[in-house]
């Protein structure tokens, strides 16, 4: 212990005499990041167009699920990597194989090529965000590492609102084929600026890789994103297939504890659970994920549905929410880097994020754009103060050497999390839909949800005039159940926050100015 805290010192005394070229390595991977974010929201537009090029409409799902299986899974290999060879070269391998799977998705010519490549795809991106936040804990101490997080959260802004736009732009004037090829030119400027500027120590382990933990925790992750992907939609949640990916799920998960203890290179050493902050971090990492994506998933839904917005611009509707986020965030990061001190946030952005979730729960058909907006905003500061935070002291709980493994393991507690939040949400509001619609429009409200009929903004205008009320009535009532129980799973993370110990961030203080 006495010898790595000697090493984490070393470290922390090199960070603070980082080049100025840090800046432009920072702005690299800030591109890296905005590329695995800004991948989905441009596919997800394209769709439509590369079912009706591609055909295969039965396995449109397996586009998604295969890029999202491929990331949660390779997501702590990735870690691991980069704490035994060199953060470095696990990144730019991430990001060329990212760049394979983009080009050679662009170029399918059949569904099941696309899901193979997208797969492909998956796997770089999972070491895409592990890189970046493992990097960043590289070169910039925690002290000093909150003055960043407003550009972080600002990428993300960027690729949820630009996303949508961009992907049907391209869509629209250059083909399908494009909403892939152009993340070849923007990785290649990351391949470029990194290779270039980015400088760290290299490392060699003489260890070996522990390919059954890997193997296992693969095959867990596996079975649970595809409980929650498959559950209430491809099979019934007490059907067999998904009671036999349970219990594969948790005899996977049992078995991969269990040989962690006995590696000599765990995928994910236990010992980082010891810490008392690391563990609460991803539970509120978690739960943040579960909150986040199911509100980025409804609320568009409400706001086409309910108040008649166009789903063309589905990225400006979550705008009040965003850039709360983002500012909230850049707030945070100030003040963590001049003080020192973190523990607030976690307790202001859980009650925050309760308060949001329950405002958003209260909206009906005749709730205003103006009052949804507020709502949003309202939870967007919850999570502005949880995203980066949870990141940071998760980062600090650790010894720098198993940096990779931590920001892997938060990151991989953030994507479970999203995972739930989307099914569990989703399995409540469809639940509640279904009901009040046979409630309020009897044989007509079952066949407007059972012919497939579209209902955007412009399929509901269709509808008879009963039919479209009680379907819009519908939709605020399963959006209220969806985010009662999202309020309720964040009192999780407001419970967990108080918790949290006040431990110093490693770094300096910044400098006196004169």
């Amino acid at each position: 212990m006495a010898e790595a805290a000697i090493r984490d010192q070393e470290q922390v005394k090199e960070q603070a005499k980082q080049p100025r070229s840090v800046r432009v390595v920072l702005m690299a991977l800030m591109i890296a990041m905005l590329l695995a974010m800004l991948d989905n929201m441009i596919v997800g537009t394209a769709m439509p167009t590369i079912v009706g090029d591609l055909g295969g409409l039965e396995h449109l799902s397996w586009v998604v699920t295969a890029y999202t299986l491929a990331t949660a899974a390779s997501t702590p290999i990735w870690g691991k990597l980069g704490d035994m060879y060199g953060r470095k070269g696990a990144f730019l391998t991430s990001i060329v194989i990212f760049l394979i799977g983009s080009a050679t998705s662009g170029m399918a010519q059949d569904m099941s090529q696309l899901i193979a490549f997208r797969a492909v795809q998956g796997l770089g991106a999972g070491g895409l965000m592990v890189g970046v936040m493992a990097i960043i804990g590289d070169l910039i101490p925690p002290r000093e590492r909150g003055k960043y997080q407003g550009m972080m959260a600002g990428v993300m802004a960027l690729a949820m609102i630009g996303g949508p736009l961009v992907g049907g732009t391209i869509t629209d004037h250059l083909g399908w084929r494009w909403a892939f090829y152009i993340n070849l030119p923007i990785g290649a400027v990351a391949l470029v600026m990194i290779t270039a500027v980015l400088h760290l120590p290299k490392k060699r382990s003489s260890g070996k890789i522990d390919y059954l933990g890997a193997a296992l925790l693969t095959v867990g992750i596996t079975a649970i994103v595809l409980v929650t992907t498959w559950g209430g939609s491809e099979y019934a949640w007490g059907s067999a297939v998904i009671m036999e990916l349970i219990g594969i799920g948790v005899a996977s998960l049992v078995g991969f504890v269990f040989s962690q203890t006995k590696a000599a290179e765990p995928i994910m050493p236990l010992h980082i659970f010891r810490s008392r902050n690391f563990t609460l971090m991803s539970v509120i990492g978690f739960i943040t994920g579960f909150v986040m994506f199911g509100a980025v998933l409804f609320l568009p839904l409400y706001q086409q549905s309910v108040q008649g917005a166009s789903a063309t611009n589905s990225g400006l509707l979550l705008l009040p929410m965003l850039l709360s986020m983002m500012v909230v965030s850049l707030i945070a990061g100030r003040v963590t880097t001049n003080t020192g001190k973190y523990k607030v946030f976690p307790i202001v952005g859980g009650v925050l994020m309760i308060a949001g979730l329950f405002l958003l729960a209260q909206m009906d058909t005749e709730t205003s754009r103006l009052t949804s907006g507020l709502y949003m905003a309202v939870l967007g500061a919850g999570m502005g103060c949880l995203m980066q935070i949870t990141m940071l002291v998760a980062q600090n709980s650790v010894e720098l050497k198993d940096m990779g493994v931590a920001s892997s393991s938060t990151t991989l507690f953030r994507t479970l999390g999203s995972s739930f939040g989307v099914a569990v949400m989703g399995a409540i509001f469809n639940d509640r839909v279904k009901h009040v619609m046979a409630e309020r429009a009897g044989e007509l409200g079952g066949k407007a949800l059972g012919a497939g009929t579209q209902l955007n903004a412009e399929g509901i205008a269709k509808l008879p005039a009963p039919v479209r009320d009680a379907y819009q009535f519908a939709v605020s009532s399963g959006t209220h159940s969806a985010f009662l129980l999202g309020a309720v799973i964040a009192v999780g993370a407001l419970v967990a926050a108080f918790f949290v110990r006040e431990v110093a961030l490693r770094g300096a203080a910044p400098a006196p100015r004169d």
